[in-house]
């Protein structure tokens, strides 16, 4: 079976991991090397010191290389932060053959014409991803190459970023000595480790909770038909224990991640309390877990609502019978699944990565899940002749990188 060694690199806010792996043509994971690393210089997705973010950058690099023996040249790198914005458009064009059978050519003229939308200048393209085509008015075509036709639609998703804000993560990933194949928005990649086809069909929202942003993907009828990025993430929940409880921030942490629950139970007793570090050395704090806990209901009612006006805002309100997959490290919170289901009324579940071996054990949890889709979506888009996002095969003259079409464009528009 066809196989390929693949390097992803998930830039977050609070952790950096760099994965190495064979990945196989039936979407099978062998991970041969992880490097994980307290992340540093980035606030909510985006590059806030370059320095900060190479050296946590290179040491996630050197773990990897070490536990895999595999000199690490290039990789895949997800992208998300709050700079994130997407739109949708449509190309048309006149099939070019005589016989009016569509080929890749036309498909790729579609998606061009797709793209002529006005982009401010301070912003450039990350994917543009083909989702749906109509042939002489029939809709809901996924593949047309080989029908008959006299005019060829395609439905896109363009999904943008400011330039400064993806020019800063390629130089930090640049300067460890690595080049980048492609930039992967982290809920595309999270979607390739969690999602079925079964899935996508139906309707399923992908919701990844890291620690600066909740990034938000809404997949119907095979396709993406909304992204959105929610500067809201795991570290809110850890700073409002901070503010309300009043302690310091590793501690706040620790009470999260041992005692949290994104429910508080009122049956809870009052006097059941956690003994903790305060702010002044040596101080001991007496905390109660209803308390913590109403904390944290608070902020994770607070970031569903904010979900769900991104799934009204798509239009598929009512329309997700597969409800919403969790993703991301922050959903490891007890019982926020629970919570989400009760508040919104539709299937909640956390999404871990399948399919794996080697080194598996160590990636089996929804923190890993956009680590993993990297290497699944370099598989199945990196160098197999398809454009940037998904879709058919195109004439592009071969395939053309996010990164490789943002050079380009640095070329022509910077001094």
């Amino acid at each position: 079976m066809a196989h390929r060694t693949i390097v992803g690199i998930d830039v977050g806010t609070t952790k950096v991991c760099t994965i190495v792996g064979q990945v196989y043509d039936n979407g099978r994971v062998n991970v041969l090397g992880v490097g994980l690393t307290p992340s540093k210089g980035l606030d909510k997705g985006v590059v806030v010191n370059i320095d900060d973010a190479v050296n946590a950058i290179a040491t996630s690099i050197e773990k990897a290389e070490r536990l895999s023996g595999y000199r690490i040249s290039a990789a895949f790198v997800g992208i998300a932060g709050r700079h994130i914005q997407s739109l949708n458009s449509r190309g048309v064009v006149a099939v070019a053959r005589s016989d009016h059978e569509i080929t890749r050519h036309d498909v790729a003229r579609a998606v061009e014409a797709a793209q002529a939308v006005a982009i401010p200048t301070q912003r450039e393209v990350i994917h543009v991803i083909p989702r749906a085509y109509v042939v002489d008015g029939n809709e809901g075509i996924r593949d047309p190459i080989g029908m008959s036709g006299f005019r060829l639609e395609v439905e896109t998703h363009i999904i943008t970023g400011e330039v400064m804000a993806i020019q800063n993560l390629i130089k930090s990933v640049q300067k460890t000595g690595v080049e980048i194949d492609d930039l992967v928005l982290q809920p595309l990649a999270a979607g390739e480790a969690t999602l079925s086809a079964d899935d996508k069909d139906r309707g399923v929202v992908l919701v990844d909770i890291g620690g600066g942003t909740t990034d938000i993907a809404v997949f119907a009828q095979g396709g993406i038909w909304h992204t959105s990025v929610i500067p809201v993430g795991g570290n809110h929940f850890t700073n409002d224990i901070v503010i309300v409880q009043q302690t310091p921030h590793n501690t706040a942490e620790y009470l999260k991640l041992k005692y949290g629950a994104a429910i508080a139970e009122e049956t809870e007793d009052e006097s059941d309390v956690i003994d903790a570090e305060g702010f002044a050395p040596g101080e001991r704090q007496q905390i109660s877990r209803y308390m913590l806990n109403q904390v944290l209901q608070a902020r994770a009612e607070e970031l569903t609502e904010l979900i769900y006006n991104e799934i009204r805002r798509s239009g598929y309100e009512g329309l997700l019978p597969a409800g919403i997959v969790l993703s991301g490290g922050a959903v490891q919170l007890p019982r926020l699944d629970e919570l989400m289901r009760d508040m919104l009324g539709i299937p909640v579940r956390i999404g871990t990565p399948t399919d794996l071996t080697g080194l598996a054990d160590t990636l089996n949890s929804p923190a890993y899940a956009a680590a993993i889709g990297l290497l699944r979506w370099g598989m199945r888009h990196g160098m197999s002749g398809f454009h940037s996002g998904g879709g058919p095969p195109s004439d592009y003259g071969g395939w053309v990188s996010t990164y490789e079409r943002f050079k380009r464009w640095l070329k022509e528009f910077l001094p």
